[in-house]
């Protein structure tokens, strides 16, 4: 029998966080709450989720600096939920290394089916079978991309990158010099069924790029208006 999929449910209203599990073990999840960011950080490594549902406002450490902590040393993907819908808000919760941002209040069916959608980005398939699949990978010049096992390498040296970072750059790389629209690239790392803004696409092509530099050989570009494409030169 598979083991169940842990979430950790991190806010200090004790209604809304009841209501979340109570749906979320109804969808077959094993949840914990915890009521404010100090315990949060202590059951990273206790209770070790598959994913944190992440309230902002929280008494002591707030929300914001819970996801700092944890994108010091681990990619256990964030949904933050919050009732700041402002884009300023949106957009900082994601350059701290969240993976989606949801407003409060919200649709519980909405919420599940986010999660969902964040857990089949993370949950990488082992080596479970003896059936052989055909790696997926893109080569350049010091700049190795592996989707298979959802591994960076640059300049000889494996990137740390959460999986919706490496899926926008391998997209992008694996069809070098073709322009995609913001809109596009949404659509295919994201989901059809992402509720978000296309400056999603922003945050995350500035935290690549900040982890990988332009090369002599390669380089993601801006088409200023448009997108982006990957260039590779001769």
């Amino acid at each position: 029998m598979a083991l169940k999929q842990r979430i950790l449910i991190v806010d200090d209203d004790e209604n809304i966080a009841e209501l979340i599990s109570l749906y979320l073990t109804k969808e077959c999840f094993e949840t914990k709450i915890v009521w404010d960011g100090e315990n949060a950080l202590k059951e990273l490594d206790l209770f070790k989720p598959n994913l944190i549902l992440l309230d902002l406002m929280l008494p002591g450490i707030d929300g914001y600096q819970v996801c700092r902590e944890v994108r010091k040393h681990n990619n256990t993907p964030i949904i933050m939920l919050s009732a700041k819908g402002e884009t300023f808000d949106k957009v900082l919760g994601l350059e701290l290394g969240a993976d989606d941002y949801i407003i409060k209040p919200f649709e519980t069916k909405e919420l599940i089916a986010r999660i969902k959608a964040v857990l089949r980005r993370y949950n990488i398939p082992q080596a479970e079978s003896n059936l052989e699949e055909p790696l997926q990978y893109v080569e350049y010049p010091d700049l190795i991309i592996n989707l298979s096992n959802y591994s960076v390498t640059y300049m000889g040296k494996t990137v740390d990158m959460p999986p919706k970072e490496l899926e926008l750059l391998y997209f992008l790389a694996n069809s070098p010099n073709q322009v995609f629209t913001r809109e596009q690239l949404l659509d295919n790392i994201w989901g059809y069924e992402y509720v978000g803004d296309t400056r999603t696409v922003d945050v995350h092509i500035k935290r690549i790029r900040e982890k990988i530099k332009d090369h002599s050989k390669w380089k993601i570009d801006t088409v200023w208006g448009i997108g982006y494409k990957f260039i590779t030169k001769g």
